[in-house]
């Protein structure tokens, strides 16, 4: 039988876009603190990898995990979800 492989998709905001053909992501997520049920904003950025150099900053787009593109580059650029205002 074959398996069906399940990537790590995220979600995020182009922050940069001044490598060629990489983009930087800022991914933001909501949890909650374990002792004060506060919720917390957690970001991390990923580089991302964008063939076209289409993503401009402001962009929303999707990543998914894939092999190690370079040194830091282990994402890539599914789709736009939302062009940046303007």
């Amino acid at each position: 039988m074959e398996e069906q492989k399940h990537y790590k998709t995220r979600q995020g905001t182009v922050v940069s876009d001044k490598m060629d053909k990489t983009v930087v992501v800022r991914v933001e997520r909501l949890t909650k603190h374990p002792k004060y049920t506060k919720v917390i904003k957690h970001t991390k950025k990923f580089k991302a990898h964008d063939e076209q150099n289409q993503c401009r900053v402001g962009d929303v787009v999707e990543i998914v995990e894939t092999r190690p593109l370079s040194k830091e580059k282990r994402w890539r650029v599914t789709e736009i979800v939302r062009r940046a205002a303007g």
